[in-house]
């Protein structure tokens, strides 16, 4: 999936983090079946069931009513089952890839579309060796090519309904999961997927550990955060067509990484988990005197801003020059890194954000994904 389909509401490539984990075993009551506890998504849910394991994915798209369940198993002579470990893998969101790579198993990608958007420098090297296929665009999947990959297994998304493609690729026996993490509302929630593909790498283990590291990097800094008692105003989003601002509800994982780094989110006690969609006039009245501007929308420069509308120099954070972006920072073929990593890596979004707002907190800290727009 095209990451700015997913990632409408806010806007590195060389900081994916060594894990020395020292893993735990997975504790097992004895009983037949046993289910993983998931402590931060909502989207999915794990049970093993002696030599199966069923993954639940219970939000595949926006509004679903349905429930998907998938089965998985190590032992060769369960023929209805989707093998595992996964060895070949089609995957249509950049998200996946961090996660993927994490669990050291990027060799696996056989086929992604649209290519240009991927930014990691292992991944992207692999597709320009030829080992990673283009499979079409977006939802326009080419289905002969995939077909002739002959995948364990597409990993695939739907924004609103079962995806067509994906049906006829399901049709023709290939091995077909739709991935929810994106509909995840809180930060660490989307990074919990990692779990998930855990399972499809037969590394539970690995990839807990490897969740508990970021889970407690972020839980530390936002205590950190949480200390001062500097709490500065903040803006985000902007006009993008027809005198409309679109900024994060108040509901939504922004507005949660916003709390998390002790902001003072101007829409906080907004309702809807979404994007708010208001006037420029209410915006600016309510924030033109706020500390900071995260995430101004699609724009690279203040000129860039300027040209699209005069008044946004009105805003005290335009004068100060205490606006941040994350769509400066960009891998080899212009993916945005920000759209890639971010779910993954919710704690160094949360610490670009302190040192924004808090820099003495994390004096030795360099921003991750956020630049200074100039």
């Amino acid at each position: 999936m095209a990451i700015k389909k997913k990632y409408i509401l806010v806007c590195f490539t060389f900081l994916i983090i060594l894990f020395s984990c020292q893993f735990e075993k997975i504790k097992s009551d004895n009983k037949n079946e046993e289910n993983t506890k998931i402590n931060f998504a909502k989207g999915f849910q794990i049970e093993d069931q002696n030599e199966i394991q069923k993954i639940i994915i219970k939000s595949p798209y926006q509004n679903s009513e349905e429930v998907f369940e998938y089965l998985l198993s190590r032992n060769k002579n369960l023929k209805k089952e989707l093998r595992i470990p996964i060895s070949r893998i089609v995957v249509t969101s950049t998200t996946h890839i961090p996660m993927i790579e994490l669990l050291n198993e990027e060799n696996s990608i056989v086929g992604f579309p649209n290519a240009s958007y991927i930014s990691s420098q292992k991944t992207r090297q692999r597709v320009e060796q030829g080992f990673i296929k283009e499979i079409g665009k977006e939802n326009l999947l080419n289905t002969e090519v995939l077909l002739n990959l002959q995948p364990d297994l597409v990993l695939g998304y739907s924004v609103s309904t079962a995806d067509k493609s994906l049906e006829i690729i399901k049709k023709s026996g290939i091995p077909v999961i739709y991935n929810g993490d994106w509909l995840e509302e809180t930060p660490l929630g989307r990074a919990e997927w990692i779990r998930f593909f855990g399972v499809l790498y037969d590394k539970q283990k690995m990839a807990d550990s490897i969740f508990k590291t970021i889970e407690t990097a972020y839980l530390e800094v936002k205590q950190l955060a949480l200390k001062t008692s500097e709490k500065p105003t903040i803006l985000s989003g902007a006009v993008m067509s027809k005198d409309i601002w679109n900024l994060p509800g108040g509901e939504s994982f922004v507005a949660q990484f916003l709390a998390d780094a002790n902001l003072d989110y101007l829409w906080k006690n907004s309702k809807g988990k979404g994007s708010l969609s208001l006037s420029f006039e209410s915006v600016f009245e309510r924030a033109k005197e706020a500390d900071f501007w995260i995430a101004p929308g699609h724009f690279s420069s203040k000129t860039e801003m300027l040209e699209h509308n005069k008044l946004y120099a009105e805003f005290k954070a335009f004068k100060k020059d205490n606006i941040y972006t994350s769509t400066l920072k960009k891998g080899k073929t212009g993916g945005v890194i920000y759209y890639e990593l971010a779910p993954t890596r919710p704690d160094l979004v949360l610490k670009d954000l302190i040192k924004i707002a808090h820099p003495e907190l994390l004096p030795n800290y360099e921003l991750t994904f956020f630049e200074k727009m100039n």
